[in-house]
């Protein structure tokens, strides 16, 4: 892009005059099919489909259902990636056209080929409303997927509120508002009655959310609920989705009906909405010092109530501990970093939290691939970045999504003229987790954080000198007079952080970046700026699937072993390609990293890897697993790109299992103090964890064994149970995953099980031990009488590698060895009744698998809504989906579309099978 005054100058960087973008690639048939995996049907089938060789079948999969329109088996079916870029592109171009972004023809083909180069090569993917809707005839031309609406403290504000959000959810978005100007239930009325108080009306949202598909569609709409701290009602809404678990629990276990369709599952209240509380400077500096926190009234700001403000920060983590709700956002933060505060603050986010601006307005997000911008062939680390190609990637697909503003439909007037006023532009990235693993880098490192700032500093930067030099050509973003003194102060505030930046790691990025903030900050001082916001980093669940990217967002890998579908059908376990990258960064010859990568593939894990150092083993840390990256060490990466991003992250830091409530506080604490904007976590299995004690507690409670001696029960020594000479058994054989093995379960008399032999495939003499040790302790519980019940219930849902999907046609998917073991146990010796109290149901069980279109049961996460799968209609089972909801893999619900069990990508979940999503991407 030349700097000519008032000339865009689009030029070639990855196609050359005269040659189709679509010539610099290869091209073959193929077909798109999705098993649904709970009973083995096709999902979803398109045949002769084109696509590049290069792609994988994942994302054509996802190409072929999501994003092609057109009624499928007709003539008007889309069936080429190409017939997509073209309507994307050449609508993009047209409407660019028509506004004046390109000097001539000649420049607006040049915009068009780069854009359709960047699209088919999967550098760069828009967020999935441009698919669904851009081109295509007789539909609004939505192009945004984050909303945030307003709610002001009358009864008709209020019930539009209600209107605009389900507005938005048929719509196929969600969207997230500040209900903190509602007066409290504290407070009177004009007429001298009580009000009801913000969390009253949120049941009211809830209701609706809960009622409207998003757009239809097999998931529920996703939304944000947030309140201030220093509102008088802040404890009841703290606790408002903690004490609803409580209670799904309680009526559960009283024997209510809590299946999906059942008639008391719909008294849960609170479960279709993700809620924040926001906090300022003020009140973490009066959690510091243990002082005292003023809770005022919306009306006339008089003292409601005064608590303590380490007591409220407590009751916040604690909470989250019991059931992921609610996050934290920062406002002095957000504030502080608005770039139009002259017009009003920022008081809301979008249900993933990266999106945070004006009320009533909207977002248009697109990503970039930057692991296609560092050479494969060059093994000089960073260095093989090609930062010319990032850069001209930023100013064609920045210029799309501002062309995308003005000619984009919106679900309300309001959100229309608000966002064409202020042109507010999500521009972020994925596959950051594999371009740290290839280059040899921790993510949990800090090198890994220099790089990663520096390249979003360089996004940011030159996304900012992008958008001057469109302000140049088409003039400033509306509101840019008025918000003149805040935009430029917050572009200096980026260009100052970037220059105290150490980029020792990446110094070629580095210095990129800072030359793009210093030219950036000059030209918007004299033509203004085009974007009041230009970057985020959102979840890319889908668009990073399409983009066949081993990470999603800001996220370390998720797994070093992944499943890869077989054009011919079939699947197989690959290792991901950056390994051997990484590898051979290492110094490692093709043999050594050809039986590194070996072993990770059949031991799922690169701990006593064959010849690899033990302190390179950081660099190859994932998000679960043997081999984990700490949760304050996701903490400090968002901490490291934050000042370098216009909006914020959505991103969910997982904890483990046994965390303290102490630990949740930390967290907290640790991500102010770092200057992040929103933070939210979730602790694994906490949908039915109780609560932990955190040291802080005097109160005594009895102990399981003076609880029975205070009613009477004496104890006497266990008794064990002799198996007979000559006893009957059962042998199984299994694979989870790529692992293969056996159980053989010894019986007692009456047929229940007394003793368990484990044998797994390629296990080494440790592996070995240990199964054989776990069986023994096994064996000799149920001979004491432990009842396998209680077994089951302890085991089912631990979730290590290897895991996925089984070859046992009743048990199709297993976190881990264990989980499967437990399950198949469960299946045999477990009665139906039982077994769907643990949420233990066969394939066979289910005669009636889930369709489209069929009302889902709603499992509530950080950032998101998720969607484990419809049950049949069997009366033993009838608890089934409520429960699963809840149960201990709750963090990783089944895949609505295909049944697969999902992973988190940001603060939402995705699935990689489908590429269905709970977020926005």
């Amino acid at each position: 892009m030349r700097t000519d005054r008032g000339v865009l100058g689009f030029r070639r960087y990855f196609t050359q005059q005269g040659e189709s973008p679509y010539e610099t690639t290869s091209w073959e048939r193929r077909d798109a099919r999705l098993i649904d995996h709970r009973d083995g049907s096709i999902a979803f089938e398109q045949t002769d489909i084109e696509v590049p060789t290069s792609w994988s079948l994942n994302a054509t999969n996802i190409l072929a259902q999501k994003y092609f329109r057109g009624t499928l088996n007709t003539e008007e079916r889309e069936f080429s990636l190409k017939q997509v870029a073209d309507r994307v592109a050449d609508t993009i171009t047209a409407w660019g056209m028509d506004q004046g972004y390109f000097e001539d023809q000649t420049e607006a083909d040049v915009f068009s080929d780069e854009l359709k180069f960047l699209i088919i090569h999967q550098r760069a993917a828009f967020n999935s409303p441009v698919w669904f809707n851009i081109g295509v005839q007789g539909v609004p031309q939505q192009a945004s997927a984050c909303f945030i609406l307003s709610v002001e403290d009358e009864m008709s504000s209020i019930l539009n509120w209600y209107v605009e959000e389900g507005t938005i959810f048929k719509g196929g978005s969600g969207s997230g508002v500040n209900l903190s100007r509602i007066r409290s239930s504290l407070e009177k009325l004009k007429g001298g009655g009580d009000a009801s108080g913000p969390v009253s009306f949120m049941r009211g949202a809830d209701a609706s959310a809960g009622t409207i598909k998003s757009g239809g569609k097999t998931r529920r709409a996703a939304k944000m609920v947030i309140l201030d701290a220093e509102h008088p009602d802040v404890e009841e809404f703290i606790w408002c989705k903690a004490l609803e678990e409580k209670k799904m629990k309680a009526l559960e276990n009283a024997g209510f009906d809590m299946s999906l369709n059942g008639a008391d599952i719909h008294s849960v209240q609170f479960q279709n909405a993700n809620n924040s509380v926001r906090v300022t400077d003020e009140f973490m500096e009066a959690v510091v010092a243990d002082a005292d926190w003023d809770l005022t009234a919306r009306t006339d700001g008089s003292v409601m109530k005064t608590v303590k403000a380490r007591d409220l920060f407590q009751q916040m983590s604690q909470a989250a501990w019991e059931c992921a709700d609610p996050g934290l956002q920062f406002d002095t933060t957000i504030n502080r970093w608005h770039t139009a505060s002259n017009t009003g603050p920022i008081t809301a986010s979008n249900p993933c939290s990266e999106y945070v601006h004006l009320d009533n307005s909207a977002c248009n997000l697109a990503s970039l691939n930057l692991l296609t911008f560092l050479d494969s062939k060059d093994e000089s680390g960073i260095d093989a970045f090609d930062i010319e190609g990032f850069c001209h990637a930023i100013e064609i697909i920045l210029t799309a999504q501002d062309i995308l503003v003005s000619n984009a439909d919106y679900p309300t007037e309001a959100i229309g003229e608000t966002t064409r006023a202020f042109r507010q532009l999500g521009m972020g990235y994925a596959n950051l987790g594999a371009l740290l693993m290839a280059i040899g880098l921790p993510y949990d490192s800090d090198e890994g954080r220099e790089i990663s700032a520096a390249l979003t500093s360089l996004m940011t930067g030159h996304a900012y000198r992008t958008s001057t030099r469109l302000a140049d050509r088409l003039g400033p973003f509306e509101g840019f007079e008025t918000n003149r003194e805040p935009m430029l102060g917050v572009l200096d505030q980026h260009r100052e952080a970037a220059e105290l930046l150490d980029t020792s790691s990446a110094n070629k990025i580095g210095e990129a970046g800072r030359e793009a903030w210093y030219e950036a900050c000059g030209l918007a001082q004299r033509v203004g700026v085009r974007n009041s916001q230009a970057t985020v980093l959102a979840p890319t669940g889908t668009i990073g699937l399409l983009m066949d990217c081993d990470t999603t967002g800001i996220e370390p890998d998720f797994s070093l072993v992944k499943m890869k579908r077989l054009v011919g059908g079939g699947t197989m376990s690959i290792v991901n390609q950056t390994i051997p990258r990484a590898l051979r960064n290492f110094g490692h010859s093709s043999e050594e990293s050809e039986a590194i990568v070996e072993y990770i593939n059949e031991n799922q894990t690169v701990i006593g890897s064959p010849g690899l150092d033990k302190d390179h083993y950081p660099v190859f840390a994932t998000s679960m697993g043997d081999n984990s990256i700490h949760h304050l060490g996701h903490v400090r990466m968002m901490g490291a790109v934050q000042p370098f991003l216009s909006g914020a992250i959505s991103k969910t830091c997982n904890m483990p299992e046994d965390v303290s409530v102490d630990d949740v506080e930390e967290l907290y604490m640790e991500s102010w103090k770092l200057g992040l904007k929103a933070v939210a976590i979730y602790r694994d299995n906490c949908k039915l964890g109780q609560p932990l004690s955190t040291g802080k507690d005097d109160s005594k409670s009895a102990t399981p064994l003076e609880a029975l001696e205070k009613v009477g029960v004496s104890l006497g020594e266990p008794v064990r149970r002799k198996l007979p000479r000559s006893r009957a058994s059962r042998t199984f054989e299994f694979r989870v995953a790529d692992c293969k093995g056996w159980v053989t379960v010894g019986e007692f008399e009456d047929g229940t099980p007394g003793e368990v032999f484990l044998r797994v495939s390629k296990q080494g003499s440790t592996m070995a031990g240990i199964m054989d040790a776990f069986a023994i302790s096994l064996s000799h519980g149920l001979q004491y009488g432990v009842p396998l019940r209680a077994y089951v219930e302890a085991f089912i849902g631990m979730r290590f590698e290897p895991a996925g999907m089984t070859d046992d046609p009743e048990l199709r998917i297993a976190s881990s060895l264990i989980d499967y073991l437990f399950r198949r146990l469960a299946v045999e010796y477990l009665s139906n009744e039982e077994r769907a109290e643990l949420n233990i149901l066969t394939v066979s069980e289910r005669t009636e698998p889930t369709l489209p279109g069929v009302i889902e049961a709603t499992t509530d996460t950080r950032q998101g809504s998720d969607v484990p799968p419809d049950p049949p209609s069997v009366p033993s089972a009838s608890q089934f989906a409520a429960q699963l909801a809840m149960s201990s893999s709750a963090d990783a619900p089944l895949c609505m579309q295909c049944g697969v069990s999902m992973q988190r990508a940001g603060s939402c979940y995705v699935c990689t099978d489908c590429g269905a999503t709970s977020g926005c991407s």
